[in-house]
């Protein structure tokens, strides 16, 4: 697909909570019915949102990137050059730094499949097209899953279907595309789904019916993209302050009908309403 038109004539009603989290980068909902964020001084941040409340539960070595958990209440999360797990009691290890002939330099996000393998972007070096995408197999194993993409990819997520993982790519040019998942979990070709000038997609995430959300780093908007292929704005703030450098996105709640950013330019999460549920995300037991 080629630069689709965008309609500009879409607004939501978008209030902040959690106020006082260390620039967050990442938000997940978690199988045990809390969000999570990181922090930029490594915190791991335990959110309720029924009650606006949040706990720091521990202490990553740096800068958090984006996060998932499994079906056992383990979280994952990208910081600095590897991937880390953190337990329910806060508990640290390390999970993955590549392979054994490929270091991973700038992992940012991870997603399970069904069958609980890690997805994995590494972004590379900005600028650099150095990035790719590794993949955590259940036995714990790391391999190189995609080297097709390569100038920064970041956010990602499992389609509905399963049949193919969704990148936003971040650089020349900004844009979503999908790689086939094989039979096999091979990586198949990169297709292009939509370009977005003049932007730095992060984050993406699915509803239920299909539709496509993606975050922007740059500048302070979320769009969503329709089964028709048209693109429009969701939320938009030029004065960068209820929402500000919006990077993941995650569906939560209960009904998973609270749409959250984390804001890498302030100190809260954003909630919209859109009226519409997330997608399900993947909660393999590991």
């Amino acid at each position: 697909m080629s630069i689709l038109n965008v309609k500009k004539d879409v607004s939501y009603c978008v209030g902040g909570f959690a106020e006082g989290l260390d620039h967050p980068e990442c938000v997940t909902w978690g199988s045990d019915g809390y969000a999570y964020a990181g922090g930029e001084g490594g915190q791991l941040y335990r959110i309720d949102v029924n009650k606006n409340e949040f706990e720091q539960f521990s202490q990553a070595p740096h800068f958090v990137g984006g996060m998932c958990q499994d079906g056992s209440g383990n979280l994952y999360f990208c910081s600095a050059n590897k991937v880390f797990k953190a337990n329910s009691a806060g508990i640290i290890s390390e999970y993955s730094s590549g392979t054994p002939d490929v270091s991973m330099i700038g992992p940012n996000y991870p997603a399970f499949d069904k069958d609980g393998n890690l997805y994995v972007t590494d972004s590379g070096e900005w600028g650099k097209d150095n990035g790719r995408i590794f993949i955590i197999e259940q036995n714990g194993i790391t391999r190189i899953w995609s080297e097709d993409i390569k100038t920064f990819p970041n956010g990602i997520c499992l389609s509905p279907d399963g049949s193919y993982l969704y990148v936003a790519v971040s650089l020349n040019p900004p844009r979503i595309e999908r790689i086939p998942i094989g039979s096999e979990g091979k990586s198949g070709t990169p297709e292009l789904v939509v370009e977005i000038p003049n932007s730095v997609p992060d984050g993406v995430a699915f509803d239920s019916d299909g539709k496509l959300y993606i975050s922007c780093y740059r500048p302070d908007t979320i769009y969503r993209l329709d089964l028709k292929g048209t693109l429009e704005i969701l939320a938009h703030d030029y004065e960068g302050t209820l929402m500000a450098a919006p990077t993941n996105i995650a569906f939560c709640g209960e009904n998973l009908d609270d749409l959250l950013s984390a804001n890498l330019g302030r100190w809260h999460i954003s909630r919209y309403n859109i009226k519409a549920s997330g997608l399900p995300l993947n909660y393999p037991v590991i």
